[in-house]
């Protein structure tokens, strides 16, 4: 069975590259991947198995 994590991220002005970076890494290793990036970076849907 698979869980869904959406998130809004805040990235700022400044290092906004690095700081969605640094987001995603952080995602990854909790073991979180990428389904979805919305246009603009306002959302990104993860995807994890929901028993590990």
């Amino acid at each position: 069975m698979k869980e869904y994590k959406l998130v809004q991220p805040k990235l700022g002005f400044r290092n906004r590259f690095q700081n969605f970076e640094d987001l995603l890494n952080q995602y990854a290793r909790e073991g979180w991947r990428v389904i979805e990036i919305h246009q603009g970076w306002t959302a990104v849907l993860f995807e994890r198995d929901k028993n590990r």
